[in-house]
């Protein structure tokens, strides 16, 4: 990745506030970028004073004959002086400087995020069967907004293993408990973070520890003063299902992507703030949290439902015995990755010395749900992956290159988006195939409906086995006769938009991914060339010239 300069990354700033103006967008930031925007105002409205005088000037120079056209101009000159000042008033009113970003989800939509419905009728005799089984009504995507049937009590707060996060977490954490009296739930490894402690032996650890232990003094005296009101759970061992009402993460995309882990059913709503390094799926800043949450706890809150994927294996050892057993009970086989700590079961027994352990993130029918993508590689493997692809049991085509991502529209702009793919709005319903590295000029990414299933295979005449991976964990080998099986969750999870789910993901394009950077490029301004000349008779020339030819004789008629 190129790592962009200071002055790079100025100039792009000052694009993005130049691209703000072109569509008339108000600037929420800090005060020096508050200053920034400040000041683009200012050049902003004294660039269209200058395009008015020079269109006032032109008007003068080009009206014949010349009483009639200072009459003219007089009377256009009060109509542009009106103009201007209404304008200007207009530009001042909406780009005041006090003007900020209105809180969760107001921003006012007048058109629906769903197409529009088709006509029924196709001709003087076509039309659709009417079917009322099939009749189904969508709820507009912008239209879904946050509300409380009861006042949440538990929330589950997720924070990155960084010590920048620290002291943000410990006064969210901190509020919570004393403001909102309500019961925070941590993972049980924030409590052996030695950082929060203070029964470290500090004579074992190296000096550069030892000064960061120091600095974080107050923040940890902070901490064991709330430890004791704090409710532990532990990764692989508890389930979180029905016990949490709201979840408030800390940090990146990972942090997200890691309570989706979580609940593998029903997500409860899902507030991240940015405090890691792209924040692709983290709207909120850590500035104001306490007015944030308490419009987020009031109901006052946007919602983007974010698709998952469920995704099974069905091993070709079990396909008979799948047909004999109850729905439910046929369970994947344990994986024998050298590295991989996660534990699998095999019809309900554990593949460890423990059969007590139930994984929570497997759920009843031995699915697994991911938000952003799941991937089939080929692995160490030096040879190139051959994969079959059915979708609802029609062999569509196979994959020879280095893989393949099935990802949905939240996984659009992640390993889907470095592969090729289209980047999706997380509201639109579809699932991404996207080939990674094929040995083809022709195969393209493409979108399927969310609701078909898709069965992912080895082909028969592979050299070699594959990998699969959800969300980057969980890695496991698909050989010969396995299946993938990958389709569109129940399940979504609930993200609450910072502004609204347009804003939000267009933001986040703009700032995390750079979408569309460029240099703006001038504008064609010739009457403002012809002015600077000096000349005021100009135009008039340019309307008295004559066009020769080579031998000297005019072209004019």
């Amino acid at each position: 990745m190129t790592c962009l300069s200071d002055i790079d990354l100025a100039t792009l700033h000052q694009h993005r506030l130049e691209e703000r103006f072109s569509y008339k967008l108000a600037w929420s930031g800090t005060a020096h970028q508050q200053t920034q925007y400040n000041d683009l105002l200012v050049r902003h409205n004294a660039s269209l004073k200058r395009q008015r005088i020079i269109q006032h000037k032109a008007n003068q120079a080009s009206s014949k004959p010349r009483e009639q056209g200072e009459s003219t101009t007089n009377t256009a000159s009060n109509q542009n002086s009106q103009l201007t000042k209404s304008e200007d008033e207009h530009d001042d009113g909406y780009f005041d400087s006090s003007t900020r970003r209105r809180r969760s989800g107001t921003w006012p939509r007048t058109r629906s995020l769903n197409a529009p419905s088709p006509f029924q009728q196709f001709g003087p005799c076509g039309r659709i069967m009417k079917n009322s089984a099939m009749v189904m009504q969508i709820q507009d995507p912008a239209s879904q907004r946050l509300t409380w049937y009861k006042p949440p009590l538990t929330v589950l707060v997720i924070k990155k293993k960084d010590s920048q996060v620290l002291l943000p977490f410990v006064q969210l954490v901190e509020w919570l408990v004393q403001e909102k009296h309500m019961v925070v739930w941590v993972e049980s490894a924030v409590l052996e973070d030695k950082l929060l402690r203070d029964d470290v032996k500090l004579e074992n650890e190296s000096a550069k520890f030892r000064q960061v232990h120091g600095d974080y003094c107050g923040v940890r005296e902070r901490f064991l003063a709330l430890r004791e009101k704090l409710v532990t759970f532990k990764d692989g061992r508890d389930d979180l299902t029905d016990r949490i009402d709201f979840i408030v993460c800390l940090g990146g995309d990972g942090t997200l992507l890691y309570a989706s882990q979580l609940f593998q059913q029903s997500v409860p709503p899902v507030m991240a703030f940015y405090l890691g390094s792209l924040g692709f799926l983290t709207p909120f800043q850590c500035d104001n949290f306490q007015e944030q949450v308490t419009n987020v706890l009031e109901g006052h809150a946007a919602l983007t439902l974010r698709s998952r994927l469920r995704c099974s294996i069905h091993r070709k050892g079990e396909r008979r015995k799948e047909s004999l057993q109850p729905a439910g009970s046929n369970l994947l086989k344990p994986s024998h990755h050298p590295y991989l700590k996660y534990i699998e079961l095999n019809n309900g027994a554990s593949s460890g010395a423990n059969n007590n352990y139930c994984n929570p993130h497997m759920s009843s029918n031995n699915s697994i749900l991911v938000l952003n993508e799941v991937v089939i590689n080929r692995g160490p493997s030096p040879y190139l992956s051959n994969i079959d692809i059915f979708l609802d049991g029609k062999y569509i085509t196979s994959v020879q290159g280095d893989g393949l991502i099935v990802s949905t529209p939240t996984g659009s702009t992640a390993y889907a988006a470095a592969a090729g793919a289209s980047m999706i709005h997380p509201s639109v319903p579809a699932i991404l195939v996207t080939p990674i590295c094929p040995h083809s000029l022709s195969f393209r990414p493409i979108v399927v409906p969310a609701g078909v299933e898709l069965r992912i295979s080895i082909s028969p005449d592979s050299r070699n086995t594959s990998r699969v991976s959800f969300d980057g964990r969980n890695d496991q080998e698909l050989n010969h006769g396995d299946s993938l099986r990958v389709t569109t969750s129940i399940y979504p999870v609930p993200s609450i938009c910072s502004q609204d789910q347009i804003s939000d993901w267009f933001d986040s394009l703009a700032e995390g991914l750079h979408w569309n950077v460029r240099k703006r490029q001038k504008c064609l301004d010739e009457l403002s060339d012809l002015t600077a000349s000096g000349s005021e008779d100009t135009l008039d020339e340019f309307d008295n010239l004559k066009i020769y030819d080579a031998s000297g004789s005019s072209l004019d008629t």
